[in-house]
Formats: C-alpha cells, structure tokens, sequence
C-alpha cells in the first residue's frame, strides 16, 4: 500500500501510552461507544490511532483481528475523509472499510461499529459520487438501514445519531422534501438526530460541525447564525486527540468561508 499522507499537526498532545488511554477512554470513545478493548494489542493500535498514526493504526488493528478491524476501519475513515488527496484512493477506501465492515457484521453482528463504518464509508462515498448517484443505487437506504442497526444496538451511540441526521438533511437537500420521504428522510428526524447526538457527547467538536451543516441544509438562510456559532463553539474546543484536532480545523475553515 502506498505511504499515506502524514497528520500534519503535532501530536505529542495526543500521545498516550496505555494507563493514560485507559484513563481517557470514556473522553475520547464519547462519540463511538467503543468498549475499552481487553486485547493488549488492539488498546495500541488504538494509541496509533489517537496519536494520527492512521496507516500505522491501520495496519496494527487488521494484524490484531477481532475488535482491532474497527480501529483499522476508523483509521482508514477518518484518513480517508481528512487527508487523502486523490479523489479516486478516498472512494476506493471508503468502499474498502465498507465490505470489511460488512464482513465484521457477519463475524460480530451484535458490534455496533460494525454497521457505524459501514454506514460512515458509504455516507462519504455517497457524497464523493454526488448524492443523488448514490440513491439511484440504492445507497441510501443501506447508510440508514445500518445506522438504525447501530443505534438499535447502542442507543448512546452519539456518532450513529450525528450521521442519521446527515442523511436526512443531505437527501432533503440534494432531492427535496416531497422526493425525501421516498427514501425515509425527514427534516424533523434529522433535526432530532443532530440534538440527540450532542444531548448523548456535548464535548464533540464534529457533532456540532455537522449540526451546523444540516441545520443550514434544513432550514436555509434564517438558521445562519446559529450555525455560525456553532462552528464558532467547534473552533474553539481544545481536542484530545489527532481526530478531533482535524475536526476543529475543518471549523476554522468553515468559518472562514
């Protein structure tokens, strides 16, 4: 595999040996609800992870197996939507973490982030193709279909919720209202989805990037403001890990558009 493009901030802030990761788990799994791991191995390809240390992550948690196939999914995810220059390597990531969460369902179909990465990669890969491409193809009620799945089995499952609202506000927007409905989405799920997922992780910095894009997605112009200091309250967390910083920089930018 080809050399993937460094994280490019300092992270020494985000370098945790093992003690220190299990102290911080509940902090930073908030959004996922990934159980602290009892493998040796996959809590250090977890500490890759939260170090930007993606494809080494990566690599480590497919080498570990079992619950380690979600810390290479994450990191290839996670990479994938933030780093990745070629549009064609980013979609063909996304599909790749797709069919092995799919497999992972098939081996764990009670692990809720088996169907979370699945529906995460598609959901971009979706956007990558243009939406209503995705749609046509019957997509769209695989990213909810597993969304649902997930949050069935993890209730406190902040992230499922953040991207079930982002379906709903990206197919309303992409196909309107009265189109929407044929394919499940429905502004006033989507706006509970979104409140939902910060009431369940108020500390996420994406929950309220994404809650500020769907709010403009579904109610327009007049919700401006208040997506702004959104973004606003995003740009200005303090992260506790390489993900999270990439979700305030992605803030920043937004606020600077």
């Amino acid at each position: 595999m080809a050399k993937w493009t460094a994280f490019p901030h300092d992270a020494a802030d985000y370098t945790y040996d093992a003690a220190a990761l299990k102290k911080k788990w509940t902090r930073l799994h908030g959004g996922d609800a990934e159980p602290l791991p009892a493998d040796a191995k996959v809590l250090a390809a977890w500490a890759l992870f939260h170090a930007g240390e993606f494809q080494k992550a990566y690599d480590a948690g497919l080498k570990a197996g079992g619950a380690g196939i979600t810390v290479a999914n994450k990191a290839m995810s996670i990479y994938a939507n933030y780093l990745e220059k070629s549009e064609k390597t980013r979609l063909a990531m996304f599909m790749e973490v797709s069919e092995r969460a799919e497999a992972q369902q098939a081996e764990d179909p009670k692990n809720p982030n088996a169907y979370y990465w699945q529906a995460y990669a598609l959901g971009r890969y979706s956007q990558g193709i243009s939406v209503a491409k995705a749609l046509a193809q019957g997509l769209g009620s695989k990213v909810k279909t597993a969304l649902e799945t997930a949050i069935k089995l993890q209730p406190r499952h902040a992230d499922a919720h953040i991207a079930l609202g982002a379906f709903h506000a990206e197919v309303i927007d992409k196909v309107g209202s009265l189109l929407g409905r044929t394919q499940g989405a429905s502004k006033d799920q989507g706006l509970l989805m979104y409140k939902t997922a910060l009431k369940l992780n108020p500390a996420s910095a994406i929950a309220m990037v994404e809650y500020a894009n769907g709010l403009v997605m579904l109610e327009g112009d007049k919700k401006m403001k208040e997506a702004e200091k959104l973004y606003a309250d995003a740009a200005a967390f303090d992260p506790a890990d390489a993900m999270e910083r990439l979700d305030v920089e992605m803030a920043k930018a937004e606020l600077e558009d």
